[in-house]
């Protein structure tokens, strides 16, 4: 006998029932109808937009398509030197990419919009949904639906056991089975799995921690670099950094007081097959005072900073600063020290300039400015392409090249200026005496002498090594990481967690035999849930075995 269209309905109703609040997902709402469609309206509408889950991973997307620019393309933040040599390689681009503010991509208008929508995003889908599971926690599983055949996984057997008997066998099963279960008229409901919504709420709380993290980190850090000759040191304030930048609330008030000393820097490399001259260590060895005037000596190595509360000094970079010495026409020394020049290839071929700023008089007697343009090679290994190059990073056979020259250094035009390059738009060069440009390789302890007693420069028989170092103060990274943490574990959680519900019933038959049925339903198809209820059943079939079938009998008396 088919169903009639109300028992169809009622079937649907009870299944519909028995898997309600298995997910705090909010439910869809029906559409606004009628003639008009107000502010109200519009506000409710695109309010549940904005905190449906489609939305928010349509924003999640957005922002990491947005972090593409900020890590092909240089940037403001990081180094500006290198945003004004890729400006001046791809004029063609440049206009474009600073109206898309792609120099500044995390500050920019468009990524801080992204940024906003999903924070509020997150949090309007997470905080209704918190109170929704806390009201799961505090409720009780519903009572067992009026057909249980109809759920995914259903077992039922036939036992001489009490109703009774068999329910509370159930319940004791079920709950050490961790399981919260109640009796419910004549079944127990149970339920299990609360902590698959647990961590999809502490997946997206994590979100939000790291989304706070990142936006405290960016308006409160501050971070700078520092180059230190060996023997020099390095005091946290304002004043000392070569390049320093900040957030827009940070305050220099802010900078942790410290102080480090470069004692030696030491670099080591391979020196034979394939990989010679590939860096193997590099470690730069200081002695820092705390701010509470504790001393100490620490190796700083890659990856490996020095660490003064929220602040961390990280070592970046090396290279060789050769030690001149410059004298004027009656041998006074007018400059003696290390100078320091940039490395242009992996074997530390290094370019500079040196500037001596009263080190000259003419025959006349007027001063003038010396600069000096400076070529190093830690190991020389001859001329190529028109300049010296280097055949081995290691301190082996070093030579500094120098070239010389006199007048404006340009260093008091109040503009700024690159102090590893030599302007000589307003300089002469001093020639030798076939009317060619002075320049020389210098061995340590070689001297270049100027022509018309003009002075000398003498490369010292030392030479020292320099080290970068860029201190960050980066707050928050603590949070972020203890959010990214808690991120993949509610991860992981929600992903294999299955939330579940079981239901047993156990009534007398119509032959005063008790029927046992058994049936479970979860959030989402699984294979695991007819094996848990099969597990189920077999142990609760222990307390109440199933009864022998009931023996038919013949018209004529004789058992079938």
């Amino acid at each position: 006998m088919s169903k009639t269209e109300t028992e169809e309905q009622r079937d649907s109703g009870e299944y519909a029932a028995a898997g309600a609040q298995l997910s705090t997902a909010p439910a869809e709402e029906a559409p606004v109808s009628g003639p008009s469609f107000g502010v109200v309206a519009w506000a409710r509408w695109f309010w549940r937009q904005l905190t449906s889950m489609r939305v928010a991973l349509i924003l999640l997307f957005l922002l990491s398509l947005g972090a593409i620019p900020g890590s092909l393309v240089p940037q403001n933040s990081v180094d500006e030197l290198k945003v004004q040599s890729w400006k001046a390689t791809h004029e063609f681009w440049t206009p474009l990419f600073e109206r898309l503010q792609l120099f500044d991509v995390y500050s920019s208008v468009w990524f801080s919009a992204i940024y906003i929508l999903l924070f509020v995003s997150l949090i309007g889908c997470i905080v209704p949904r918190s109170w929704q599971f806390v009201g799961q926690l505090r409720s009780r599983p519903p009572g067992a639906p009026g057909r249980l055949d109809r759920m995914p996984a259903y077992t039922t057997w036939r036992t001489e056991a009490e109703p009774e008997r068999v329910r509370e066998a159930a319940l004791t099963i079920l709950r050490r089975r961790r399981f919260r279960a109640h009796t419910v008229g004549n079944a127990v409901a149970a339920e299990k799995g609360y902590l698959r919504e647990t961590g999809n709420l502490l997946f997206h709380i994590a979100l939000i921690v790291m989304l706070v993290a990142f936006a405290a980190g960016q308006l409160f850090k501050s971070e700078g670099g520092k180059l230190i000759v060996e023997g020099d040191g390095f005091s946290n304030t304002l004043t000392q950094y070569d390049d320093f930048k900040s957030g827009s609330l940070f305050s220099t008030d802010e900078l942790s007081p410290f102080s480090f000393t470069l004692d030696r820097f030491t670099g080591t490399y391979a020196k034979s097959g394939p990989q010679r001259g590939t860096p193997r260590t590099y470690e730069a060895g200081v002695s820092f005072t705390r701010a509470d005037g504790t001393e100490g000596t620490k190796t700083i190595e890659v990856n490996k900073p020095l660490v003064f509360d929220d602040t961390k000094v990280y070592l970046n970079g090396h290279g060789y600063a050769p030690v001149v010495t410059v004298r004027d026409g009656k041998g006074d020394v007018v400059f003696n020290g290390a100078v320091p020049l940039l490395p242009i290839d992996n074997n530390v071929t290094s370019t500079g300039a040196i500037k001596v700023m009263d080190g000259y008089r003419d025959k006349t007697g007027r001063k003038d400015q010396l600069g000096f343009p400076a070529m190093f090679v830690p190991t020389y290994a001859g001329k190529g392409k028109g300049q010296m190059f280097s055949q081995f990073p290691g301190l082996e056979f070093p030579v500094l090249n120098v070239g010389a020259y006199h007048g404006s250094l340009g260093v008091d035009s109040g503009l700024p200026q690159n102090v590893y390059q030599l302007d000589t738009r307003k300089m002469k060069p001093f020639k030798d005496a076939d009317g060619n440009i002075l320049k020389k390789n210098l061995l340590p302890g070689e001297t270049l002498t100027l022509p018309d007693g003009a002075g000398s420069i003498t490369f010292e028989k030392d030479v020292k090594e320099w080290a970068t170092f860029q201190i960050t103060h980066q707050p928050a990274t603590g949070w972020a990481l203890t959010g990214a943490i808690v991120a993949i574990a509610g991860l992981i959680g929600s992903l294999f967690i299955q939330r579940r519900r079981v239901w047993v019933r156990a009534v007398t038959g119509d032959d005063g035999v008790t029927v046992v049925e058994m049936a479970g339903l979860g959030r989402s198809e699984s294979a695991k849930l007819p094996e848990e209820l099969a597990d189920l059943a077999a142990t609760l079939n222990t307390e109440a075995p199933t009864a022998p079938e009931p023996v038919e009998v013949s018209s004529e008396g004789a058992e079938k």
